[in-house]
Formats: structure tokens, C-alpha cells, sequence
């Protein structure tokens, strides 16, 4: 079992929790107004805190928080961080008029690795950013194998990573290690697909997988 920190509360974080509650971990929901979220809570029975808190007492930290403002709010916890394994789930886009992705934010790199440069002291792992939320927990609701990718610097965090990811459902033969931090700009980039595969077959699961 770990201690698990979720930051954001939306239908994302909900997800994530609800199949980590039920795979063992300690969940806490960090948000910025904790009694609200508790309030308006649908998934499991967790802690609500302030993400400041909440980072602090984990083992973990998942981030499920918009990517275009993620660097600005982690670096703010860059204490807490310390020595600890940040999972970044998020893709920082510019949006367009219909509020889809319509170019990436960072274009000369990704997020994950603006986040690992700020935060020298985390060990930042990239995954999960190539799917709708529904597949994270879920990955055998596709009519084919799908794939989850990883990026990361720290060999041993994306082996945490790994087992937690068989504990959302993934098998290990459907994880893809593509290697250090910097192949994360390539699973960001991916995010450029996800308006015109919604807009063509509508809100339905999906993930961008490789065929092997």
C-alpha cells in the first residue's frame, strides 16, 4: 500500500481513486478548497486537503490538474516534492476557440520536462497522457490492447510507476518505457490528435496506442 496524494478533484482525479482505493492505497484529494471538494465529491471515501498538505504527508503525488498552469502550481510545492515520485498525467496545450488542445504550450520540449528542471529534487514520471480518463482505469474497455506510456529519469520511480499502473488494470506487456524525461514531448505531442479523434467519432474511450 502507498500514500497516495491526487491533486485536482475533478472527474479524473475520481477515477484514479476510485481504482487505487479499491487496489489497497491510501488516497488524500488535494484541492484548493478542500470543503468543497469533499462536498462535491462523487468517487470513494478520502481525505480532502489542501494541496500543500496534501503533498506533504504522501509517498506519491499524481498530478490531475490542468497542464497549461501545472509548472506555476508544482514549482509552489517544490518543499513538499522533495525526494518524492511525481506522476504527471497532464498535457500543457494552447487552447482554441472550442476549448480543445490547438498547439502545444511548450513547443521547444514537454511539461514533464520543465517539471523535473524545476523540481530537481522529485522524480518526475510521465504516463497516462494519451487516453481519455475513462481508459486510465479502465484499459480493457478498448476493442483492442491499448498502450500506457512512461518517461522518466529514475529507473526506480518508474517501477513504482509500473505496479501502480497493473494496479489501474494495465498489463505489464502493454507499458511502454520509452525512456528519460525527454521522450515525454512525444506522448505530449500526441495531444494535437485528441480534437480531431473527438470531433470525428465523438466523446467516446480511446487511447493512442502503438502497434507492435
Amino acid at each position: 500500500m502507498n500514500n497516495i496524494s491526487i491533486l485536482g478533484s475533478g472527474r479524473v482525479a475520481s477515477a484514479l481513486a476510485g481504482k487505487l482505493v479499491a487496489s489497497g492505497h491510501d488516497i488524500t484529494i488535494g484541492s484548493r478548497d478542500p470543503f468543497a471538494s469533499a462536498a462535491k465529491w462523487t468517487g470513494p471515501a478520502v481525505r480532502h486537503m489542501d494541496p500543500r498538505a496534501a503533498t506533504a504527508g504522501a509517498q506519491i503525488v499524481l498530478n490531475a490538474t490542468p497542464g497549461d498552469s501545472a509548472l506555476a502550481r508544482l514549482g509552489e510545492l517544490r518543499a513538499e516534492l522533495e525526494g518524492k515520485i511525481l506522476i504527471d498525467i497532464s498535457n500543457a496545450s494552447a487552447r482554441g476557440a472550442d476549448g480543445m488542445p490547438a498547439g502545444l504550450l511548450y513547443t521547444d520540449g514537454s511539461l514533464g520536462e520543465r517539471l523535473q528542471q524545476a523540481l530537481p529534487g522529485t522524480r518526475v514520471v510521465k504516463t497516462l497522457n494519451t487516453m481519455l480518463f475513462s481508459v486510465m482505469v479502465d484499459p480493457r474497455s478498448l476493442s483492442v490492447p491499448a498502450s500506457v506510456f512512461v518517461s522518466g529519469n529514475d529507473e526506480s520511480a518508474k517501477t513504482t510507476v509500473t505496479v501502480l499502473l497493473g494496479d489501474l488494470g494495465w498489463p505489464t506487456d502493454w507499458i511502454v518505457d520509452l525512456g528519460d524525461i525527454t521522450s515525454a514531448r512525444a506522448t505530449e505531442a500526441l495531444m494535437l490528435m485528441v480534437p480531431h479523434v473527438l470531433r470525428r467519432y465523438g466523446f467516446k474511450p480511446f487511447a493512442l496506442s502503438l502497434a507492435r
